[in-house]
Formats: C-alpha cells, sequence, structure tokens
C-alpha cells in the first residue's frame, strides 16, 4: 500500500493515515461529522480506500479509541515509579490527570463516547483493560494479591478511577473558572485530593 501524507503529518500507511485523518475530523468538526468519505477526501485518496482496513464507519472509530487507550496506558506506564505503593499509587493518579489536561479529545473520545455498537470490538476491550490493569497492579502491591484481597482490589480500583476522573472533569471544564477559587487553591486541590484518597485507602476496613 503506497504511503499517505495529510496536511500536518508525515508519510503514513493509509490505515494509520485514516487514524490521524479521522481525529482532525472529530477534533475540527465533532464526532458526528466522521465518516469515511469525509476520511478519504481529507487524504485524497478514493472513497473506496479506507474500506480495504475500515469496513464501516463505527470500525474507524473504534480503532481510533483503542488507540487512545494503548497511548493512555503508556503515559500511565511511563510514570516515575516508587517502591511504595502509596507513593506510586499517588504518582498514577497525578499521571492520570496531567493526560487529561494534555490530551483532552482523546480523554472524551475513551471516556465520553458511546462504544460503536456494529464494530467488532474485541481488541477496543483488551487495550481499555489494559489501561485499568496499570491500576490494579498498583493496588495489588498495597493490599496483596492473594484471593481474599481480589474484591477489595477491585472495589478501591474503581472507587479511585471514579474519583480521579472526576476531579479531572472538574480541574478541566468550564465552570471552574468562574468559582472565585485562589490560585493557590486550585494549585493544590489535585495533591489534597490524591491525599485525602490516601488516607481513605489506609483506613482499618
Amino acid at each position: 500500500m503506497p504511503a499517505t501524507k495529510t496536511a500536518d503529518t508525515p508519510a503514513l500507511e493509509l490505515r494509520d493515515a485514516c487514524i490521524v485523518a479521522a481525529q482532525e475530523i472529530i477534533a475540527e468538526r465533532g464526532l458526528e461529522n466522521l465518516s469515511l468519505r469525509e476520511v478519504s477526501r481529507r487524504l485524497g485518496v478514493s472513497h473506496q480506500a479506507p474500506y480495504k482496513h475500515y469496513p464501516s464507519r463505527d470500525h474507524l472509530l473504534a480503532e481510533v479509541m483503542r488507540r487512545c487507550f494503548q497511548r493512555f496506558a503508556a503515559h500511565l506506564d511511563a510514570r516515575v515509579h516508587h517502591e511504595d505503593a502509596a507513593a506510586d499509587l499517588e504518582a498514577l493518579g497525578q499521571q492520570y490527570l496531567a493526560y487529561a489536561a494534555q490530551h483532552p479529545l482523546e480523554y472524551r473520545l475513551m471516556f465520553s463516547t458511546t462504544w460503536p455498537a456494529s464494530a467488532e470490538q474485541e481488541d477496543l476491550v483488551v487495550d481499555a483493560t489494559h489501561a485499568f490493569d496499570v491500576l490494579r497492579g498498583v493496588l495489588r502491591r498495597l493490599h496483596g494479591d492473594g484471593a481474599a484481597q481480589r474484591e477489595l482490589v477491585e472495589l478501591d480500583a474503581l472507587y479511585i478511577w471514579s474519583t480521579v476522573h472526576g476531579l479531572a472533569g472538574v480541574m478541566n471544564g468550564p465552570c471552574i473558572g468562574h468559582l472565585d477559587l485562589k490560585a493557590k487553591v486550585l494549585r493544590q486541590a489535585v495533591r489534597h485530593t490524591m491525599e485525602r484518597m490516601g488516607a481513605g485507602l489506609a483506613s482499618p476496613r
């Protein structure tokens, strides 16, 4: 397959170029305007060319979302690792929030987009689960990896994920700039939340 060049990217194979073009369309015109025809127009290829790799628009969107989860998991894995599990958990939370702030489009695609119903989703499930497993892995170090601890790991993983996800939404949303909060409070908000969450995890059950 000949390489395809978009306006803002180096030459890519068509399969990858479609992903780049799809994200550009979503960013510029919204998810509702994503179509394989629009992707082919942007890439300057025939209308049928993207179908060689993506049977439908939903298959393309599922692949876009899958790659978002891949990059997200890689970002979490790239944090500064700590031998102390509690410190590593805080670093993971900070890394999560940094990703949400730095990649708002990808973050929305992962967590605010309905999964395409007609697409094959097995690979998407695998990569989404891997991102969640990064968190579960740290919690296993914190709680232990025995059968008795497995349910606690799952419950705490959901608690932490939802808390950090909520904080990311607040810190990156349009409302927070209108709440008359001091700059010092905003600077301390992430650390304060992480410390409170850590204290809650350390409390006797």
